[in-house]
């Protein structure tokens, strides 16, 4: 997928609206954006002068009721006087907007939502399991878009793009002084069309034109790797359409070459589809124990239980961090309680809440808190979180920030980015005297031997090249010496 600053992504698959129209709605829960859970939908519908209800069993079709609903008087009293009195023209569609808007506002919900149509259409983006371009991961440097890595497989790979390509210009545009996000929209396009990208390879002054035609892009929410002591290490990075099918076929394959045991990491997942996060439950889960229960307004609550087929019946430990919200905490308290999982990291978000989202005639989406849900054993973890079995803190330098490689750091400089770069240095090794804001001759040091070891000008400067080589070395370390997941394999080799 496009990169976009730092991962951006390309414009997801388009929806037919009046295909969407016709669907179920979905289920989910989600941090930010949060996701589908209720099966019964109160939709309001303001259009001008008139409110619609609408009651939703799982299908978009809507039913008309009379609106004669003197609790709306004064609405219909104040648009009508603005309508007739305000000293210029209002517009009306704005007016209506803003209307559902402060009824969203008066909740005091910051769950509950009403997007209109290029907010939702954003929204229902964010859990697609495809998107529609040329599938290549692009980011800006040093005023250039370069790309960081084509996809498997995707169209920009086969077309022979490579790692580091300079994009020059889309369809004839130049590119040149664009951000990610301003080439991505470029780039972007239709499944079947053509997008002509101008490429600088290396130190060559001829440059590559070359045609691309997009495709449908997969976009890949499970990731493992696993080593000489089979213990499987699978991220989870949200829970998206696919995702239960991408975890399944991973596990077959490290079960295939002698897995013993599994990390199942869902640190800094903010959620996805409830569906996703059941249906993985129920890969380890045995049949008949208790997943997740979902509490409306009424009556008691709804006990999910796990269902038959394979389950992957191996030692495993969940990690979790305070940015593991929604979907991830109930995938990580259903594995606790009903299948003895232990939890390694932080304690999670806390967010016990469910919502459910329509999608009106316009393309505008309502989303709103409809219930809660309860761990199997009862317990509500909202503004609480889960905690770990066994905590595990981040390292000090896990808090240092982006440094913006067009600011060049240098002795007598006082910044905050200072401070993130002696904390990254000090991590790699390098001797950075006292880590504090100001850039002083410890520090110039310490870059300076940085520079040498990696090949890089020894200007005793952080900026450019410096800059990302730094950030890149850090992302290796936190990769390579993760403390929760090295926490993780030695409880699985105690066991």
């Amino acid at each position: 997928m496009e990169e976009q600053n730092q991962q951006e992504k390309e414009t997801q698959q388009e929806k037919d609206p009046q295909q969407e129209q016709n669907k179920p709605a979905k289920r989910y829960i989600r941090l930010k954006p949060f996701n589908f859970i209720m099966l019964m939908v109160f939709t309001i519908l303001f259009t001008a002068g008139l409110t619609i209800f609408a009651l939703t069993f799982g299908d978009k079709k809507v039913v008309e009721v009379p609106t004669e609903r003197q609790e709306f008087s004064q609405l219909y009293d104040a648009y009508d006087e603005l309508k007739e009195k305000y000293y210029t023209d209002i517009d009306d569609k704005k007016i209506i907007h803003g209307a559902i808007n402060g009824m969203f506002e008066a909740l005091d919900d910051p769950y509950s939502d009403y997007m209109e149509k290029e907010e939702a259409e954003q929204f229902n983006s964010e859990l697609s399991s495809s998107f529609q371009g040329i599938g290549a991961e692009i980011q800006e440097r040093n005023g250039n878009i370069v790309v960081v890595s084509p996809i498997k497989n995707s169209p920009a790979e086969k077309a022979g793009l490579l790692p580091e390509d300079i994009i020059v210009s889309v369809d004839g545009q130049s590119l040149q002084g664009m951000s990610a996000t301003e080439a991505v929209l470029l780039i972007r396009g239709k499944k079947g069309t053509p997008v002509t990208l101008t490429i600088k390879r290396g130190n060559s002054e001829d440059l590559i034109e070359m045609t691309i035609i997009r495709d449908d892009i997969p976009i890949e929410t499970v990731y493992g790797e696993m080593g000489d002591d089979k213990i499987a290490h699978i991220q989870i990075t949200s829970f998206s359409e696919n995702t239960a099918d991408e975890l399944r076929k991973l596990l077959d394959q490290y079960e295939s070459e002698g897995m013993k045991s599994i990390i199942l990491d869902v640190r800094q997942n903010p959620g996805g589809y409830l569906n996703a996060a059941i249906d993985i439950s129920n890969l380890f889960i045995d049949e008949g124990k208790t997943i997740v229960k979902l509490q409306s307004r009424k009556g008691e609550p709804e006990v999910v239980l796990s269902e038959g087929g394979k389950k992957y019946k191996y030692p495993i430990i969940v990690l979790i961090d305070n940015g593991s919200a929604s979907a991830s905490e109930i995938l990580a308290g259903a594995l606790k309680e009903s299948a003895g999982a232990t939890l390694v990291g932080l304690t999670s978000f806390g967010k016990g809440t469910v919502q459910t989202v329509t999608q009106l005639p316009d393309g505008s989406n309502l989303k709103y808190t409809t219930g809660k849900w309860l761990t199997p054993k009862g317990n509500w973890i909202h503004e609480k979180g889960i905690k770990p079995d066994v905590e595990v803190q981040y390292p000090e330098y896990y808090s240092a920030t982006y440094i913006d490689p067009n600011t060049e750091l240098k002795r007598g400089v006082v910044s905050n980015y200072v401070k993130s770069a002696e904390l990254m240095l000090d991590a790699l090794g390098y001797n950075v005297g006292t880590i504090d804001e100001t850039y002083d001759a410890s520090t110039e040091s310490a870059v300076v031997q940085f520079q040498r070891d990696h090949g890089l000008e020894r200007t005793g400067a952080i900026s450019g090249d410096t800059t990302y080589k730094l950030m890149d070395a850090l992302r290796e370390k936190i990769q390579k010496d993760d403390p929760q997941v090295l926490k993780a394999k030695e409880l699985l080799q105690n066991q």
